[in-house]
């Protein structure tokens, strides 16, 4: 389909609120997002934002032991069991309640969760199909306050419940005899975190205040003993008394039951502090937030308010490092499964941190946009992205890793535009703060400055297609500023507009700057005429975007009433409009004293943008929908819904009844008053919020779209981040031709006996990464060329795509360079008349050997630099030995003739 664009990836936004979690593997980090979750692949430099959602924002994760389930609950405390492997979701629940923490077992049969007083404990889904996929087993109560947090036992048998009245709960998972529950106090804040120790009942528990508490239990884990029966005696009477015991003989069986209880009474588990720590002994640290423990090397991680984290090792308490990140608080802790990574999220920035502690350095350092994104742009080769924000950050992304590479933070107010000239290597921004900045993608420096006579706020940008002439259009001074970007010297002022300058557009073909104003008037300017006026189109409203097609022929006007006109520019004539105004659908907003209908008649789009082909209009505004129109039919053919967050404002068309109160809407009212996360209600008119820390609702809205420059794809700047969208698909498991016969043992089997052309074959219709990558790397190299020329057509498409993937990841750069130069040789003629259908693949697999060509071609030249260094060291120690050796020799020599004369002369005289 050409319109069957799907959510692809979430940039521009790495963590916001909830705990963070490592795979099993630990070589990959899942982060929640806003009402997503991201898989950050550490190893491989990638990342991903899984393509599900759920209704409000995620406040915690639950992973189950083999990293297959997750649980994401939101705010609201309805779940969803997600399975990471075929990215789906395969069951919702609803705990009615807000949850404060999952955890799963490690044997992965029951997980945990604590919510309001009580701890529920389930049985885990399993690998059959089940009716209901949550089952609740016990109900936990003894808590007086709010339950924080939870941690297993190794053997899964018992686990501990931490609470914010101070005390920490040691439950049974299990029905035992000498421990039922266990009540731990002993500290004067509320618990953050608790920890068993490796192998043992011992357990750490960590406070607000900055405490740590050292708690010894006098019982193994082999010493807990099953809880017998209640009835269990009485159906042994009725038994003796059926097989005739007398009534003595029968007391003493009673007297003997009961002597065992009261000694298995005696025998209770019992705990006992052996040690009290403090982390804020000098009072420079705020309270503790986060806490993280690893059992096997005894890594206590803690995270504080004010931005530092410690490394303890227990259960000595001694220091190993102390660290800043920066000056918000950390909000989540996560340690990797072999102890070397530790993860940190800060949500009051945004931030995310992963450490290698032993060798002191970042594996991973990343960071959002603090206020809400403004702007973007797609580099010409689409490769890159860059974003602009209101925190005067220019960002670049790499669209393929999902990862910002570098940051410039030259301004010093808001971004308004960003753009790229079209060699792609210098990036442009224009900024409230009165100048527009150039940018070198080479050396990642600020190269030119470009600033107006008086000072003004710039709040539209364009380049020319050539990349010497750069424009911006001010909002306080109505006129357009032009410079070149060779010198730097101001070109011209163009005066004329009454309003501010909305929006700037070069056309693609010609030197003509279209400039659309709040004067209701669009104005071309010819760049080689002197810079005058060359035609003025009238439009009913204030204009807020123009965009030229990419042929240049047409320009496409959005303005304030809702339309979109489709414009000749050359002869002054409007060849077209649409009414967008009932496809933005807008919502109202809880603070709004009118409905949603009379609220979207004041709505229009504020961005626009061409397709590759110039066939169809990209447009966004005030909404939760982009929608996508046929230009020559002036229909509407797809709608997009951004997001279905209700945690943002102006996503629902009607007010919840159940919000409502006799003293008026609930979101009226501040119920966190001097909490930290308390509800901070916008001043009237304020659209834009803290985006990262979401202390209130933030509007759904739509900043920018820009199609990339292949159209396989396109961006949006939302309130969410940076999404995008693409018609690349790539599903895990996508079986074809598939029968009943075809199964992994037969793969494995059919490739024992050395046919390796059936066993891809079968291979690739299952479709499983792992068998046709284990399948290929089976095959002789010797074999390949013969493989490849025997291979069904049907195939050869599909191995070039799975070559193109596996560069990526695999260490084989031979073998599979070895795959790839066979199969272009022998079927290069067969893959021309298919050029149009291959050329992603193509692309993609030109990518990959091209990223490797250049590590290994720089490794290799760094190699060869160190061999001529060497042998040129050791030439010189050799000229030097050798010159040591010859002097050595002249006076041996010389020696040596003396003595011969000195024996010579002897024998004369004798």
């Amino acid at each position: 389909m050409k319109f069957a664009y799907k959510f692809s990836n979430l940039l521009g936004t790495v963590y916001r609120h909830g705990n963070l979690n490592f795979t099993p593997d630990g070589n990959s980090l899942i982060s929640p997002v806003g009402n997503r979750i991201t898989v950050f692949d550490l190893k491989n430099n990638k990342s991903e934002t899984l393509p599900l959602a759920t209704r409000r924002n995620v406040t915690c994760v639950g992973l189950s032991p083999d990293g297959n389930l997750a649980i994401l609950v939101d705010e609201e405390g309805v779940a969803l069991l997600v399975n990471l492997i075929s990215k789906a979701v395969i069951h919702q629940f609803h705990f009615q309640k807000p949850v404060h923490s999952v955890c799963f077992s490690p044997n992965g049969k029951k997980f945990v969760v604590t919510k309001d007083k009580v701890a529920l404990m389930y049985h885990a889904p399993g690998k059959k199909r089940e009716f209901n996929a949550f089952v609740l087993d016990t109900t936990y109560y003894g808590a007086y306050d709010e339950t924080t947090c939870i941690d297993w036992t190794d053997d899964s048998k018992c686990f501990a419940v931490g609470s914010k009245d101070m005390s920490t709960w040691v439950f049974g998972a299990e029905r035992w005899a000498n421990l039922i529950y266990y009540a731990l106090g002993g500290h004067k804040d509320s618990i953050v975190s608790c920890f068993f120790e490796e192998n043992s009942l011992d357990l750490y528990t960590v406070s607000r205040d900055a405490a740590l508490c050292v708690w010894q239990c006098d019982t193994e884990l082999n010493g807990l003993k099953p809880r017998m029966p209640k009835q269990q005696t009485e159906e042994e009477l009725a038994k003796d008394q059926e097989e005739g015991f007398t009534e003595e003989q029968q007391g003493k069986e009673v007297q003997g039951k009961v002597n065992e209880s009261e000694q298995g009474r005696q025998k209770k588990v019992k705990y006992s502090c052996a040690a009290k720590y403090f982390f804020n002994k000098e009072g420079d640290f705020n309270n503790l937030t986060a806490a993280a423990y690893h059992k096997k090397t005894h890594l206590l991680v803690t995270g504080f308010a004010s931005g530092i984290f410690h490394l303890h090792e227990l259960p000595y308490f001694s220091l190993i490092h102390s660290l800043s990140i920066s000056d918000q608080k950390i909000a989540s802790i996560s340690i990797n499964s072999t102890g070397d990574w530790i993860a940190f999220g800060c949500s009051g920035l945004g931030q995310l941190l992963v450490w290698e502690w032993q060798s002191e350095s970042y594996v991973l350092k990343q960071q959002g946009h603090f206020n809400s994104m403004v702007s973007l742009a797609y580099s010409p080769d689409g490769q890159y992205l860059a974003t602009g924000g209101d925190d005067g950050k220019v960002k670049i992304w790499n669209t393929s890793s999902g990862f910002c590479f570098v940051t410039f933070t030259e301004h010093t107010s808001s971004i308004s535009a960003v753009t790229f000239t079209s060699s792609g290597y210098v990036i442009l921004s224009a900024s409230l703060d009165g100048t527009v900045r150039a940018f070198d993608l080479h050396r990642y420096r600020n190269f030119r400055t470009f600033t107006s006579p008086r000072p003004a706020q710039f709040s539209s940008l364009a380049v020319d297609s050539s990349g010497e002439i750069v424009s911006a259009g001010s909002q306080d001074s109505f006129e357009v500023f032009v410079w070149s970007i060779q010198s730097g010297r101001l070109l011209d002022v163009l005066a004329g507009h009454e309003g501010p300058i909305s929006s700037l557009c070069f056309n693609p073909m010609k030197c003509v700057l279209a400039s659309g104003s709040w004067d209701k008037t669009v104005r071309l300017w010819d760049m080689l005429d002197s810079w005058r006026t060359k035609e003025t189109l009238s439009l009913n409203s204030d204009v807020l975007a123009v965009a030229f097609s990419p042929d240049g022929n047409e320009l496409a006007v959005a303005s304030l009433d809702g339309q979109i006109t489709f414009w000749d520019h050359d002869n002054a004539v409007q060849t077209g409009s649409i009414e967008g105004r009932h496809d933005l659908q807008m919502g109202r907003k809880e603070l709004d004293k009118i409905t949603a209908k009379q609220a979207a008649k004041g709505k229009s789009f504020t961005t626009l943008c061409y397709s590759a082909d110039g066939q169809s209009i990209l447009a966004g505004g005030l909404s939760k929908f982009v929608c996508i129109y046929h230009i020559k039919e002036q229909i509407l053919m797809k709608k997009f819904e951004i997001s279905c967050n209700l945690s943002l404002d102006a996503m629902e068309e009607f007010l919840d009844r159940r919000k409502m109160t006799e003293f008026g809407s609930m979101a009226l009212i501040d119920e966190g008053t001097g909490d930290d996360d308390g509800v901070a209600i916008p001043l009237p008119g304020v659209k834009r919020g803290d985006m990262s820390s979401r202390h209130f609702k933030p509007e759904i809205r739509v900043a920018c779209l820009r199609f990339s420059p292949t159209g396989r794809s396109w961006a949006a700047t939302t309130t969410e981040g940076l999404l995008i969208y693409s018609l690349d698909s790539g599903l895990v498991f996508d079986p074809f031709d598939l029968e009943i016969g075809i199964t992994p043992s037969n793969v494995h089997r059919v490739l024992h006996q050395k046919e390796y052309v059936k066993a891809i074959v079968m291979a690739f219709r299952l479709n499983e990464k792992k068998l046709i990558q284990e399948v290929l790397e089976t095959v002789p190299c010797n074999d390949i060329e013969v493989i490849c020329s025997s291979l069904p057509e049907l195939y050869i498409e599909k191995l070039l795509e799975f070559l193109a993937s596996s560069f990526e990841r695999s260490r084989h750069l031979e073998f599979y360079l070895l795959w790839t130069q066979k199969l272009l040789m022998l079927h290069g003629c067969n893959l021309k008349t298919r050029s149009g259908k291959l050329l992603p693949t193509i692309h993609f697999l030109q990518k990959s050997i091209q990223r490797h060509f250049e590590d290994v071609s720089k490794l290799c030249d760094w190699n060869c630099y160190n061999m001529k260094y060497i042998l040129a060291i050791s030439q010189q120690r050799g000229i030097k030995r050798t010159a040591e050796e010859s002097e050595n020799g002249d006076l041996q020599y010389l020696e040596e003739s003396s003595n011969d004369s000195f024996i010579e002369e002897s024998v004369v005289l004798s």
